[in-house]
């Protein structure tokens, strides 16, 4: 019998975040599920269009997603169509919104989602695609912006946009987008992906802003995986073990977790994200798979080993390195991004765990 260790675990976590904050919209709304986005904040009608943070829902949508895969259910396949509503309700009834990043992580959820919600997924699927392409300008040597309106072009937006793209059958503008992002974003010195670039208001020449977080690392290696597979070309194969090798030397401690931020809001995320792309890289691609592998095996067994528990399960702490504290108003580990951050690592080692 196959090992299921990390299946087991990644189960808690599901079952600890579910518990915590998962919920009607408005706590009424029948046919509705939403991640509250922090364990001391209660969803009610008085709350209903205040913070909900489009993206994070993605992820929970993602990560119940690996949950289906692992475990098939009847009533969490009823809940994705559940949580996709939902953000369409909270949404004022649109796919879209001004953020590039937001509708690309959710156009990538709903699209694995697949058969799961026939009815709302293939349209949205489309706004966003269509959405997203309307986005990819000349501007500063080519890629896709951050938001509507805005002068800033990055790799959390052109990443998920171009894996996306490649996985609705736009190769090309996929391709065209990771050769920016390799050209534009890749330090020639460290080999990191950095953030972004934005034109200097004084020369309008463009400047980078030099921060390499995790998930920049993350997407991109995402992006390249995707490409190996559907475009062929060598170099993707090249540039996603160069992403690895980069992330291991820079972004992990010397066993290999992966190095956190000192952030319960966005940035709880990050490396969650690095983790299921690292996943990705492991089970499909020879070359990068080993030290891929062993990032997100190392940093699930820290996070494991550092975790504390609620009446709900366990509790992760914002950098894996780190004990966890109780999920008390102030903390990170409050934080809805910062618990699904650590079940989407304990998922991506059940996948490598069953090889899927």
């Amino acid at each position: 019998m196959r090992n299921r260790i990390w299946a087991e675990r990644a189960a808690e976590a599901e079952r600890a975040v579910r518990h915590r904050s998962l919920r009607r919209v408005a706590n009424v709304v029948p046919a509705t599920r939403i991640g509250r986005i922090s364990a001391d904040r209660a969803v009610s009608p008085r709350n209903l269009l205040g913070p909900w943070h489009y993206w994070w829902q993605a992820h929970l949508l993602d990560c119940l997603l690996d949950a289906q895969l692992r475990e098939p259910s009847g009533p969490r396949g009823r809940e994705l169509g559940a949580l996709v509503r939902a953000v369409r309700l909270h949404n004022l009834g649109r796919w879209t919104n001004d953020y590039y990043d937001d509708i690309a992580w959710f156009g990538l959820a709903v699209r694995r989602a697949g058969l799961r919600i026939p009815r709302t997924g293939p349209k949205a699927v489309t706004a966003i695609t269509e959405r997203l392409r309307s986005a990819h300008t000349p501007d500063g040597g080519g890629g896709i912006w951050w938001r509507r309106g805005d002068d800033f072009k990055n790799a959390p937006a052109n990443g998920p946009a171009a894996i996306l793209l490649a996985r609705t059958g736009d190769v090309p503008r996929a391709v065209a987008i990771v050769d920016w992002m390799a050209a534009t974003l890749v330090d020639p010195g460290t080999g990191l992906v950095r953030d972004g670039v934005r034109p200097d208001p004084a020369t309008g020449r463009w400047q980078l802003e030099g921060a390499a977080y995790t998930y920049c690392q993350g997407v991109y290696l995402g992006a390249c995986v995707e490409l190996a597979e559907r475009d062929g070309d060598p170099r993707w194969a090249e540039r996603a073990a160069a992403v690895v090798d980069a992330t291991r030397a820079h972004l992990a401690e010397p066993d290999g977790v992966l190095r956190g931020y000192d952030d319960g809001g966005d940035g709880g995320l990050f490396n969650g994200i690095l983790a299921r792309y690292l996943a990705d890289a492991a089970l499909r691609l020879p070359e990068p798979g080993p030290a891929a592998a062993a990032m997100v095996t190392a940093s699930a067994q820290r996070v494991w080993e550092n975790r504390t528990t609620d009446a709900s399960g366990p509790v992760f702490a914002h950098d894996w390195r780190a004990p966890a504290r109780q999920p008390r108003a102030g903390t990170p580990e409050s934080a809805l991004s910062v618990q699904l951050s650590g079940w989407m690592l304990l998922e991506a080692a059940a996948r490598l765990e069953c090889g899927r």
